[in-house]
């Protein structure tokens, strides 16, 4: 027992963050708090209370797991988090501990000093809603559909591969979405008509996500994946493929998404591989779901199937390692190496702007 003890002491380090200069001070007085990975992104944690030592200088000390880590400093809201002189958005602040670590902090401006900038739709004129409400009858739920169409689509008869992707809010319009968006659509309208392809956009379930990207029972809920699979494949694909030009096979039809996005994109093209062929796994969330490593090895996996791997070195201490895992899985089962492809973008973290960078490569991988 004590060298187990012993092992986990020896697993933790002390992290020490300090503030030591507040440019604008708000308040005298300020109840700062630390809000990151480590905390669920609670802005109010008063856990995670940083302690006033004088005017403008605070500090708070943890015994924190080797690992990395992302946060950002608040007030107590996200209305009042941290932000830059000008009053833009930074970007999460990052750091890794692998021994014991002094952070030293500035804070430039708070949000709440500046008009909050109003929201513009940015989606292209080649995106369209199919339904505010489209019905999911696995889930007893209605749903927010997205589309884009070709730039020819309209012109010709012309039939196009299909690309599902989840987090529909995210994907095409920053009005929509919550920590900006991936636009896929800007990306898309770069390339010759030629080279498109259909891409529909599912809206995530807001309080539901979790549980609806997740085939497993998780300590957020009982796992409604196979229900939301069930729906892309017996409900949302057949009426995509009669009311639109869709090339309906396998071969042209992909899946796509994100953080819990890529975790059940990686679960449906195992359990659909006659009707998904390719998947892109951007940052998957294994971790909440460790049962699909077994579900992959269980799985007959076609040689015709696709995996593209891809995640930032900077979003955990487990992301790469996790990615990696399961793509070995899908290797050892003669998918080649050019068929999963595993790249780590360095310093990247776990946000729509990494994705944004990431799609290009990924969609240039399937038109091979």
């Amino acid at each position: 027992m004590l060298s187990g003890q012993f092992f986990l002491l020896m697993g933790q380090q002390r992290t020490t963050f300090k503030i030591a200069e507040i440019k604008v001070q708000k308040v005298s007085n300020l109840h700062l708090f630390l809000a990151g990975s480590f905390n669920n992104w609670n802005p109010a944690d008063t856990a995670w209370e940083m302690h006033p030592d004088s005017p403008g200088f605070y500090h708070l000390s943890k015994v924190m797991p080797r690992g990395i880590y992302n946060f950002k400093i608040t007030r107590g809201s996200w209305q009042t988090v941290e932000c830059t002189a000008n009053g833009k958005p930074i970007e999460n602040r990052n750091f890794v501990v692998v021994k014991d670590t002094v952070i030293t902090l500035s804070i430039a401006g708070w949000q709440d000093d500046f008009a909050t900038p109003a929201k513009m739709h940015t989606a292209s004129e080649r995106v369209h809603i199919i339904s505010e409400k489209f019905d999911m009858p696995q889930l007893g739920r209605q749903r927010r559909i997205w589309i884009y169409l070709p730039s020819g689509y309209l012109t010709s008869n012309r039939k196009y591969p299909v690309i599902y992707m989840h987090d529909g809010q995210n994907l095409f319009d920053a009005y929509t979405s919550g920590y900006g968006e991936w636009g896929v659509d800007e990306i898309m309208d770069k390339l010759p008509d030629a080279k498109q392809c259909i891409i529909v956009g599912i809206d995530h379930g807001g309080d539901n996500r979790i549980t609806e990207y997740d085939p497993y029972d998780s300590k957020y809920g009982k796992g409604r994946g196979d229900d939301y699979v069930e729906f892309l494949v017996k409900t949302l694909k057949p009426y995509i493929d009669v009311h639109y030009h869709t090339i309906a096979d396998a071969r042209h039809t992909s899946i796509a998404g994100s953080s819990m996005g890529g975790l059940i994109s990686m679960y449906a093209i195992l359990k659909y591989p006659d009707v998904f062929s390719k998947a892109g796994i951007f940052s998957p969330a294994f971790w909440i779901a460790p049962d699909i490593y077994q579900f992959a090895q269980l799985q007959h996996i076609s040689a015709k199937s696709g995996f593209y791997f891809v995640c930032g070195d900077a979003e955990s201490d487990t992301m790469v390692s996790d990615m990696n895992k399961m793509a070995d899985i899908i290797r050892s089962k003669g998918i080649t190496d050019e068929n999963a492809p595993v790249v780590i973008a360095k310093g990247a973290s776990h946000n729509e702007k990494q994705w944004n960078g990431d799609f290009p490569a990924f969609y240039n991988w399937l038109l091979k």
